[in-house]
């Protein structure tokens, strides 16, 4: 095998086209670090599970759909507990901070991290940063204990308090070095996650013996590589709430409309998936997926066949969709929020308007339309039970890599197996819904709306969609990442 890399990329290769995006660990840049036994080994917990310490050299590929000559491909190193570990538990000064939106399960996974650090392996120094990264300079800390986080998994949000941009680096990892802190780990979305990758970066040119762990937070889904992201199952589940409301509004009024908008700045996963999930849409609206209002195979087309045909429907939009046929003084083109993410206009309520101005004044047609907006009643509400264990493995599985030495790295689900990914990965792209895929096929068949596409969309959004290391072949393979799977450890 060959080594190959900096401090942003660690490569090793092998035959048959073996690649490993290794991640940084402590001891590329401190040298001589001593090591000790996993405690988990003495745990009565854990000691009688055969074969519990994951082998160093275990790794989990990125695909798992291949032909018979394809090339072994990229793969991650494989989370879980080793069998040596670099701190010892009376040395461990930890410390967990929420950053960005709100999202379900943000408590499940604080109270695993606590009670992971706590019970797995002996840690009781654990604080909470308070309000973000900026807390780590301007708020006060919160002290965690397993008593603390006991029931905290009940309740949405983060005890912790949560904030957007306006960070620091220097005086964040001041703030780490001055307390004495050596294992931060970090719950964010991809602006989090790219703050994480500067903090990891300025503690590695200090030859800080301190581990960054991020634990990737978006409700949008819209983080690459990983399957699926905590809290997306519970987004989905509660946006079916909201459609079942307009489907009983619409069909309860004559010509009635539903109008739904969901969460989906730049992905429309919560739309198509409480679409495929309810089966009571009839359109769902996203960002990757062109559309139209007026014309010939256009929305008000087929809005009006729909209500001449069952006298009601039901449409679902996502937040970002739409936004370019927003009028240039509607649109915030340049105004952005602390993360520098865009400012966007409620099109939910444009296309209400629009909608009723069609239908009222050039086609003298009365209709009830009823727009409901439950976005921060969604994001709001504690985790599920499929999202709370997602978030309890993917906290022990951020323990382990951090008692293990493993830092720079964020971890998730990898077709099935909790995987450490470097931050570069996770950072370099959005994750998105691939409308020439199977998946939105399903969603056309299910709800029988235009696509909306022309010969030449389809070609264009290939070219834009498929990366340049994959065939639309591979692409087609991935539609069904989001399907619950058997979680392995």
């Amino acid at each position: 095998m060959a080594l190959s890399g900096n401090s942003q990329q660690k490569i090793v290769t092998g035959d048959a086209g073996y690649v490993l995006e290794d991640v940084p660990h402590l001891s590329d840049y401190i040298p001589d670090l001593s090591t000790y036994p996993n405690p988990l080994q003495d745990n009565p917990a854990y000691s009688v599970v055969k074969q519990y310490f994951v082998h160093d050299d275990d790794t989990v590929a990125q695909k798992v759909v291949v032909h018979k000559n394809s090339p072994r491909g990229t793969h991650f190193r494989r989370a879980g507990p080793r069998q040596k570990v670099y701190f010892e538990s009376d040395e461990v000064h930890a410390c967990i901070v929420t950053c960005g939106g709100l999202c379900p399960g943000l408590n499940t996974v604080i109270r695993e991290l606590v009670c992971g650090l706590f019970h797995m392996y002996g840690v009781k120094k654990v604080l909470g940063i308070d309000g973000g990264y900026k807390g780590f300079y301007s708020r006060n800390t919160i002290p965690l204990t397993p008593k603390v986080v006991n029931d905290i998994h009940k309740r949405g949000g983060t005890i912790l308090g949560t904030s957007r941009g306006g960070y620091d680096t220097t005086k964040i990892v001041d703030s780490i070095q001055d307390r004495g802190i050596n294992q931060v780990y970090i719950i964010g979305g991809d602006g989090t996650q790219q703050g994480a990758s500067v903090i990891y970066e300025e503690i590695r040119r200090r030859e800080l013996k301190v581990v960054v762990a991020g634990i990737p937070k978006t409700i949008d889904n819209d983080i690459p590589v990983i399957d699926k992201s905590f809290g997306f199952d519970t987004a989905v589940e509660e946006a079916q709430r909201a459609i079942a409301a307009a489907h009983v509004e619409s069909e309860s009024i004559e010509n009635g409309i539903g109008l739904v908008k969901l969460m989906g700045r730049y992905s429309g996963f919560i739309a198509m998936y409480a679409t495929l999930g309810s089966r009571d849409v009839d359109c769902c609206l996203i960002p990757e997926s062109p559309f139209y209002l007026e014309g010939a195979g256009g929305l008000f087309e087929y809005i009006e066949k729909r209500l001449k045909e069952h006298g009601h429907m039901v449409i679902v939009i996502a937040e970002g969709a739409g936004q370019e046929m927003l009028s240039e003084s509607l649109r915030h083109s340049d105004q952005k929020d602390a993360s520098g993410n865009k400012l966007l206009h409620d099109v939910g309520l444009w296309i209400s308007h629009r909608i009723k101005d069609h239908f009222s004044k050039q086609k003298k047609m009365v209709i009830n339309l009823k727009y409901i907006d439950p976005t921060y009643m969604i994001r709001a509400i504690p985790s599920n039970a499929s999202d709370n264990v997602c978030c309890t493995l993917l906290a022990q599985s951020a323990v382990h890599g951090a008692m293990a030495g493993y830092t720079g790295s964020t971890v998730g689900l990898v077709n099935g197996r909790h995987s450490y990914i470097p931050f570069y990965r996770i950072n370099e792209r959005q994750n998105k819904v691939v409308i020439t895929d199977r998946m939105w096929a399903r969603l056309l068949s299910s709800t029988n709306q235009p696509s909306f596409l022309t010969a030449k969309d389809v070609i264009d959004t290939d070219r834009e969609e498929v990366p340049p290391t994959q065939s639309l072949e591979d692409n087609n393979c991935s539609d069904d990442k989001l399907v619950n799977k058997e979680i392995l450890c």
